[in-house]
């Protein structure tokens, strides 16, 4: 029986919630995150976007035609998230020229490795980094200012809406592969889980 994006989810509860759930999250929506953890975090997202952008740019080269206008619409929004995060920067008069910390480092080599992967694992990889910023900023969702618009930035119902076309694709190139590429897609999602609790946690440590 083909693995789905929902099996995967239903079968590691623990993983996901790890990967959504987090202090970090949690003391944003009380208002109580240090502004030094926040920065952490921004300045080393914007550097996981860009290898993120990269990383969709592969998923496109290799997709069905059916599948590119979706992923076609997730390119648009981020050239716009990688303007807003430069301009998130300025706000706080942060430097975005800064050195990369290692989990940041660790998670966009994951990335450059999974674009070699075959398309159904990519599309799984995808839909899980994109549906745990989803669920992460919609569960702690609403927050106060000044972190109200990241929270509706990722926790808005266009961006539910995207993802869940994501998780359709990744089933839909899920239903003809081998069980050695579903394994992976299975290894893929819970490194995905794995590495989205160790970015919040890299901030929330704010070192």
């Amino acid at each position: 029986m083909p693995l789905t994006c929902q099996q995967l989810l239903s079968q590691h509860p623990t993983e996901w919630q790890a990967a959504t759930v987090h202090p970090f999250l949690a003391q944003c929506q009380q208002g109580t995150i240090q502004p030094p953890q926040f920065n952490i975090w921004l300045v080393q997202d914007y550097h996981f976007v860009i290898e993120f952008t990269r990383l969709a740019a592969n998923l496109i080269q290799t997709a069905p035609v059916h599948h590119i206008d979706t992923l076609l619409s997730g390119i648009v929004a981020l050239k716009d998230e990688l303007s807003w995060f430069q301009a998130k920067a300025a706000e706080r008069q942060l430097t975005l020229d800064q050195p990369l910390q290692p989990t940041c480092q660790t998670y966009r080599q994951f990335m450059t490795g999974l674009a070699q992967q075959p398309y159904a694992v990519k599309a799984i990889g995808f839909w899980a980094i994109e549906l745990a910023y989803n669920q992460g900023w919609q569960i702690h969702s609403p927050m106060p200012e000044p972190y109200t618009e990241f929270a509706d930035r990722w926790g808005n119902t266009a961006f539910t809406s995207y993802v869940q076309l994501l998780a359709q694709q990744a089933d839909s190139s899920l239903q003809t592969v081998d069980e050695m590429v579903q394994a992976e897609a299975k290894a893929v999602f819970l490194k995905v889980a794995s590495l989205e609790k160790d970015f919040w946690q890299m901030a929330y440590e704010g070192t």
